[in-house]
């Protein structure tokens, strides 16, 4: 009889139950584990045949790209967005597939040698202590050197990463400052170089093509592949700060919201059809200065529904400024307060005056006009004394406005210009005028307007976007540098610290590269 037999003959009856109880217990959370790590695996597995599938579907449009009806300049920006997407998806295969197990990529290019004209900074890596764990003192016996390309504005510099090496006598021990982490392992971009890259195609609208033009007169030939590559990583490794702050804002009670059409790529077709990119921003009340984009194929009501995170228990229930747009109508019947835009109301009859010389559309101007005289005098009020001038001045005006409008729909025809912007205001009269009695709401939808009209005018360069992840990393990087500005960065200084934190930064303080918390280090 074993030991572990005998020990059992000596246990009672309750102390065989809990015994027993322990076991079985120790069992359950062990089926529950092998539950969890198999579900987790097909999820990975199956993330992993997606983005392979994906990337042979892409390295087909590659191949295929160059019999396309496509101008030169519209073929360049294709190529572009397909190098960057199949470097962001090899990107995400290595983080989910280990390394051992890796398939093997294609063979690294020789990296490049940086023109010698190049102003150089020499930055020395050394170990902590150059005395031995068995006392003896170190030798110098060589060093490595590796150069990157730095970019601070209107400047290229060569850093020249020096890391000395030393060796003990007597036990043969070589001693090395460690190699430090990069966002581009083994390549030559710095953090400054990379956020360059990405302020002046998703800020300043320059297309990857026009950039290795601009590198290449200043002696540094790279090509767009290679910049696509950078941009496509850069995508990857910047989403998680997209995320949290996207989760930081659907923390405030009143959020804007608008869309503006973008052409997309139809792949394997040669033509583009009607994207959208959303934006939605903190109003200028808010102690929260943000704005985040969000890239879809279409215009569905469904995309804003599942950026606010509706139809589950954890879903946003504050108040939604917005247009009279049919895809937010779904959001509140889902608990979402609707809030109105004045501009769009006035904007109405702002057309039948300046293209009929309405005298209705003239009427309703001078009352809109005093609605927002008083939104100028309260705009650096705080909350309660804004509430108290509006309820006192902009109530009287809009009920006469409302009295006015509803005896003017009386006279006029069916069916007429004149009584489609009648409409429109009195049946939105709740959500028009909600701001009144809530002092933390905007009177109009223009503050996220102000935020996409930029990207709007940027297209007439990029003309498209070629493809859906494309769009998606688009609208990422573009919420953090435009939530920068609005929070008083400079955005190529805030990306570039970012960028350059963001291999050794835990995920725990994610938040803390976000752009109203961002400090930059001292």
């Amino acid at each position: 009889m074993s030991d572990t037999a005998t020990n059992l003959d000596h246990l009672d009856a309750q102390q065989l139950r809990e015994l027993v109880q322990s076991l079985m217990g120790r069992v359950e959370a062990g089926e529950l584990e092998i539950d969890r790590r198999d579900r987790e695996i097909a999820f990975k597995q199956a993330t992993i045949d997606k983005l392979t599938h994906e990337m042979a579907v892409l390295k087909r449009l590659k191949f295929a790209s160059k019999s396309e009806a496509f101008t030169t300049e519209q073929r360049n920006l294709l190529e572009d967005t397909l190098d960057a997407d199949l470097s962001a998806m090899e990107l995400e295969l290595e983080q989910l597939i280990p390394a051992k197990t890796a398939p093997q990529g294609k063979q690294q290019p020789k990296r490049q040698v940086l023109p010698a004209n190049l102003p150089r900074r020499e930055i020395r890596h050394e170990p902590q202590s150059t005395t031995c764990a068995c006392g003896c003192q170190l030798q110098h016996i060589g060093e490595d050197v590796a150069e990157k390309l730095d970019y601070q504005p209107g400047v290229f510099t060569v850093e020249r990463h020096v890391r000395g090496k030393w060796v003990c006598a007597r036990c043969e021990t070589l001693i090395q400052a460690p190699v430090a982490p990069h966002i581009i392992d083994k390549g030559i971009p710095t953090a400054g170089l990379l956020a360059q890259v990405l302020v002046a195609k998703y800020l300043d609208h320059l297309p990857l093509y026009r950039q290795e033009a601009i590198f290449g007169r200043a002696g540094l030939a790279i090509p767009r592949s290679t910049l696509a590559a950078w941009v496509g990583q850069c995508g990857v490794h910047l989403q998680p700060v997209v995320d949290a702050l996207r989760s930081e804002m659907l923390r405030s009670q009143v959020l804007h919201a608008d869309e503006t059409p973008v052409a997309m790529l139809k792949a394997g077709h040669g033509k583009t059809h009607r994207a959208y990119l959303w934006s939605y921003c903190t109003t200028a009340y808010d102690a929260l200065s943000a704005v985040v984009f969000d890239f879809a194929d279409s215009r569905g009501g469904q995309h804003a529904r599942a950026f606010l995170r509706l139809g589950g228990e954890n879903g946003w229930r504050g108040t939604l400024v917005c247009d009279d747009f049919s895809g937010y109508k779904a959001c509140f019947e889902l608990g979402v307060t609707e809030a109105g835009c004045l501009a769009h109301a006035r904007r109405k009859f702002h057309e039948l005056w300046a293209n009929h010389g309405s005298p209705i559309g003239e009427q309703a101007l001078k009352f809109f006009g005093e609605l927002y005289e008083v939104e100028r005098v309260v705009a650096e009020l705080g909350p309660e004394d804004r509430r108290r001038v509006r309820q006192e001045r902009s109530r009287k005006v809009a009920d006469a406005l409302h009295q006015w409008l509803t005896a003017q729909r009386q006279k006029v025809p069916e069916g007429s210009a004149t009584a489609k912007a009648i409409d429109y205001n009195l049946k939105r009269w709740l959500a028009l005028t909600r701001y009144i009695d809530d002092a933390e709401l905007p009177a109009d939808n223009n503050r996220v307007e102000n935020q996409i009209r930029p990207i709007a005018l940027g297209r007439q360069n990029w003309l498209f976007a070629g493809s859906l992840r494309a769009g998606r990393r688009a609208a990422a990087v573009m919420s953090l540098v435009h939530s920068a500005r609005l929070n008083g960065h400079e955005p190529h200084a805030y990306l570039k610290d970012v960028l350059e934190r963001l291999p050794t930064h835990p995920a725990s303080r994610i938040d803390e590269l976000l752009p109203h918390r961002w400090q930059p280090l001292t």
